[in-house]
């Protein structure tokens, strides 16, 4: 249930009605737009009655939200989130890229790597230092010194860092070194380390596992919603089908349905999504036309050499082409009609 506040309404009005949904024993969010503050109402709706709301003073009306997600709803926020991330603003209608390695594998590595991204036109850095394999005998990060190597990158070259988180007790050490913490997607339904970063005081990056549904998806942002933490971003990078021929199937519908049914923003991971590097410029040309907020790419100096997911990472050259390309598309959807 949102309830919906008369532009007159003034703050002790608004604390008025928060307190009657808290004798009830339930917990209320605010969203302040430009003219009006919504209320949304958390908790087990059968407690309550519209009508308990509804003849409150300076009460505009009261809307049942049906969907099982309610603060990552459109109907509880119209227009859209913007999170920022270290000065970058996520969902502002500007594309943002984020790109960088796979993993952090030495600071060479890390500092080349950075450095080519933010020549190229990236806004944020990647880089993995805990890494989530499928085997045991992979390359799992450098831990800790792998965070210390991302921050060396980014009092160096400016960007903000981008970086998973994998459980709940790595959280506090993690969110001392990223601007942006990623949930991965084989994370997307522990709510253990959803309930943790709900908390953190840093905007989150959420991956949709490759099994998910859109329905799933967003009601693991409201885990990161409903605890208070309202910087959340979401990724789309690609879902388990029938299709070998590439690592996942990118699911594109995804972006404008989110646009359609959410607030938050979305961003497209091509690099997992295809998990080839022939496929990662033409899909993320798609992704920026589909609508996506932003970007994921992975790059390499040497991706022969990388320790993990060379085959889907691109060269400078390739990323440097990526930019000057995926520029392109935005600005032609974004041209006033008749340019």
């Amino acid at each position: 249930m949102i309830i919906v506040m008369s532009a007159r309404a003034t703050p002790e009005d608004v604390r008025h009605v928060v307190g009657r949904i808290e004798e009830l024993g339930l917990k209320a969010h605010l969203s302040k737009g430009v003219e009006r503050t919504i209320i949304g109402v958390i908790g087990d709706e059968r407690l309550l009655k519209k009508e308990q709301f509804s003849l409150l003073p300076l009460v505009e009306d009261v809307i049942p939200i049906l969907k099982p997600y309610k603060l990552a709803s459109r109907e509880f926020k119209r227009e859209n989130t913007v999170v920022d991330v270290a000065g970058v603003k996520i969902g502002d209608g500007r594309l943002t890229v984020i790109a960088g390695p796979c993993s952090v594998e030495s600071e060479e590595q890390i500092l080349t790597t950075a450095r080519i991204v933010r020549n190229a036109g990236a806004d944020l850095l990647r880089g993995g230092a805990y890494k989530p394999r499928t085997s045991p005998y992979a390359f799992q990060g450098l831990g800790e010194e792998g965070l210390r190597l991302l921050a060396l990158a980014r009092e160096e070259t400016g960007l903000g860092i981008v970086t998973e988180v994998m459980e709940s007790s790595e959280v506090d050490l993690v969110a001392r070194y990223a601007d942006l913490l990623q949930v991965g997607a084989r994370n997307m339904h522990n709510t253990k380390l959803l309930r943790a970063l709900s908390g953190v005081g840093k905007p989150v990056l959420l991956k949709r596992n490759f099994s998910a549904t859109l329905n799933e998806f967003l009601m693991s942002a409201e885990y990161l919603l409903s605890g208070g933490n309202t910087g959340v971003v979401l990724c789309e990078r690609g879902i388990r089908t029938f299709v070998e021929y590439t690592r996942n199937t990118l699911d594109l519908n995804l972006v404008p349905a989110v646009k359609l049914l959410s607030h938050l923003p979305i961003i497209v991971d091509p690099s997992h999504g295809t998990g080839r590097h022939d496929l990662v410029l033409p899909m993320s040309r798609a992704a920026v036309a589909a609508g996506a907020d932003g970007l994921m790419i992975e790059v390499h100096p040497h991706p022969a050499d990388a320790f993990s997911d060379g085959e889907q990472s691109l060269t400078p050259d390739m990323f440097a082409q990526l930019m000057h390309e995926v520029k392109a598309v935005e600005r032609a959807i974004t041209a006033p009609a008749g340019a």
